[in-house]
């Protein structure tokens, strides 16, 4: 008798054909699955919203979402430094000021500058903070030092929104922390970036700082496409988890000036990715309008903050410059100029309020002034006369940092701390030199 081994289970089961249905079944799930996948990837990002605009026109290059509500974050503090600008503007301030902190703005969470109550911030230092490093507690602080509090100056900044034609803007407070009655739109923000830049032409240059110097440390900031874009000048980013990453961005090419919002970016990195996709085809497209001396427009555009009334003092900064010229004295030299700066509106705004501030040289004629050094290029000169200014003390509330070419010498860049009377000039270089650092005394119109 022949006896047959039995045949292995797995062999059997390794040989035999899949059933038909099953074999449906399992293909159907792999294809749900894979245009399930699909489906999650290509789902529209509920927070993304983006605005282009021709400064020059007033043209929308490009929108998506521009009229849906959004989170600001920290565009919010854009506003804030608007109301922080108008209170310089008239007077009721001064760059030099030192704005009181209260328990409430130390307590605020990062990002911050971890001010202590009881402590206080000059106005200039403000400003840089909420730009540069978007400190919440400096913005409460600002706040709580133009109003009673921070709800009445949200209140202020809602109403002043309204005003500049943001109608769709709700401010809560100063920061743009998490607040869900907070809201905005990206055209309400770019309206707002471009009143900023229009109405107070004499502080832009500050929204191209990428750092600043505070009690001895520099503090960084997050807006790289100012270093990454070519163009770029300005203005500010945002995020909280709500809103995801948000920016507000002015660029020149070529003498055209475009400003961009985009809001609810995923991450910092493709935000700034999509921006600069963005800012490439918007110039790409208005370099096939028919172009207008757009100069002349700036009147349609006068509203609460007259920027073509405006006199004072230019902050500004073109590609690879510093805000040292921002501060030099009026006058003293001429145009910064970047890339494309012809026939740019906003920087004819500020030369215009340069030129109303100039002064004449009778005006000068009796000043005196300290020199600190002098240089092969007008950066280093910016730089140590921005330094020698914010060594003396702060009682010299006319004292300003200036750069001078060297009469008969184009290449000599001559580093200064300006407007001051003589025995004033004597002290405050006695002070520097206490503080290692050289100085001469000299007639300002030398």
């Amino acid at each position: 008798m022949v006896i047959l081994a039995p045949r292995s289970p797995w062999r059997v089961c390794a040989r035999a054909p899949l059933p038909p249905a099953r074999f449906v079944t399992l293909s159907l799930a792999v294809l749900l699955l894979t245009l399930i996948a699909t489906a999650a990837q290509a789902k529209p990002n509920p927070r993304y919203a983006s605005i282009v605009i021709d400064a020059a026109s007033g043209e929308v290059l490009s929108a998506a979402n521009a009229d849906a509500a959004r989170y600001p974050a920290s565009l919010t503090k854009m506003m804030t430094l608007y109301l922080l600008f108008e209170a310089l503007d008239s007077g009721r301030l001064s760059l030099n000021d030192r704005l009181a902190v209260s328990s409430h703005a130390a307590d605020q969470p990062p990002t911050k500058l971890w001010l202590k109550t009881g402590g206080r911030i000059a106005v200039k230092d403000a400003i840089l903070a909420m730009i540069v490093r978007s400190a919440n507690d400096v913005a409460v602080v600002v706040a709580e030092n133009l109003a009673s509090s921070e709800p009445a100056f949200a209140r202020r900044m809602t109403a002043k929104a309204r005003e500049l034609g943001m109608n769709d803007t709700l401010f809560r407070n100063a920061s743009g922390l998490p607040d869900d009655a907070q809201v905005t739109t990206a055209r309400d923000m770019a309206t707002l970036s471009m009143h900023l830049m229009r109405d107070f032409p004499q502080y832009y240059g500050y929204f191209a700082r990428t750092e600043f110097r505070f009690r001895g440390k520099t503090v960084t900031g997050h807006n790289n496409l100012l270093d990454s874009y070519p163009g770029a000048d300005g203005l500010k980013t945002g995020y909280i988890n709500a809103s995801g990453f948000n920016v507000a961005t002015s660029a020149v090419h070529d003498g055209r000036r475009i400003v961009s919002v985009v809001m609810g970016g995923f991450t910092a990195r493709s935000r700034d990715a999509h921006m600069a996709r963005l800012l490439d085809r918007g110039f790409a497209r208005a370099s096939l309008m028919d172009g207008n001396d757009w100069i002349a427009k700036t009147a349609l555009f006068d509203g609460p903050g007259r920027a073509a009334s405006r006199a004072s003092a230019t902050p500004t900064k073109a590609v690879g410059t510093s805000l040292a010229v921002a501060e030099s004295s009026p006058g003293a030299d001429g145009p910064v100029t970047g890339q494309g700066d012809a026939g740019d509106p906003i920087r004819e705004l500020i030369a215009q309020a340069k030129s109303k501030d100039t002064p004449s040289v009778s005006t000068v004629s009796a000043a005196w002034a300290i020199q600190v050094g002098a240089f092969s290029t007008r950066r280093q000169a910016q730089s140590l006369a921005s330094r020698a200014a914010a060594a003396l003390t702060t009682d010299l509330r006319s004292a300003r940092p200036a750069v001078m070419a060297a009469e008969g010498d184009a290449s000599v860049f001559r580093a200064r701390v300006v407007d001051l009377r003589e025995a004033q000039a004597r002290r405050s270089c006695q002070q520097l030199q206490q503080q290692g650092m050289e100085c001469v005394v000299v007639a300002s119109t030398r």
